[in-house]
């Protein structure tokens, strides 16, 4: 059976920690609301309907759906035409393809906020299947975004490989019955422990590393 990877988008494809942090700063002051930066952290991975709805208290759906609609253009606007690829992307990508891996991108972002990036970094070269917020009804941690990806991928949860910056996403994978690999930086390591593997560098993730991950053998000495 083939093996699979699928890569949440923020904070493992691109570094937008900086740029969602500033949009919902903006949003909320133009809304006489607020939003601290650890609450913030604490939403990584989340929809923004629903961090509307539990950060913000917000219940009317047509005022969700509204500053939903201007929190993600905001964004947009601040990564346009410099969206932040994280470190060794390209590489990494570039050798788990040429090893055989399907590769997927399964994200709770907007579909406009992934067809962005995905255009602007040139990601379709490697990935044949892309899952956005609008192909779900669930946010992290319910696993629907990482088992409709599966299935688009054409291959069964045990031989997916989640990667992960966020315990949401982590859950979600767990619950999706696939093993997990954390990438520090939106969240310190001492968070993200439930993974299978927490790694500081995208490069980190070889060939190697997922063969031994998806085996269930031991990962020893040097990560890469």
């Amino acid at each position: 059976m083939p093996w699979a990877i699928i890569f949440d988008m923020d904070g493992v494809l691109v570094d937008s920690y900086r740029p969602h942090l500033e949009s919902w700063a903006r949003l909320a002051r133009e809304n006489g609301l607020s939003l601290t930066e650890p609450e913030f952290a604490s939403t990584f991975g989340r929809t923004s309907r629903e961090i509307l709805r539990e950060m913000f208290g917000l219940r009317d759906p047509e005022a969700i759906h509204r500053l939903d609609a201007r929190k993600e253009a905001i964004y947009r606007s601040l990564i346009r035409g410099r969206v932040p690829a994280m470190p060794g992307l390209r590489p990494t990508l570039e050798g788990l393809c040429e090893a055989g891996y399907r590769l997927a991108v399964g994200s709770s972002g907007p579909p406009e906020n992934v067809r962005l990036v995905v255009s602007e970094l040139s990601l379709d070269r490697w990935f044949k299947v892309v899952i956005t917020g609008g192909d779900v009804q669930k946010g992290k941690p319910d696993p629907q975004v990482f088992l409709l990806a599966a299935d688009r991928l054409g291959v069964p949860p045990p031989n997916c490989l989640v990667v992960e910056d966020a315990p949401a996403g982590i859950e979600a994978a767990r619950r999706a019955g696939m093993k997990s690999i954390a990438l520090v930086g939106t969240h310190p390591a001492e968070s993200l422990q439930q993974a299978d593997l927490v790694i500081t560098r995208l490069s980190d993730l070889t060939p190697r590393i997922a063969t031994r991950l998806l085996r269930g053998l031991a990962i020893t000495g040097d990560a890469g």
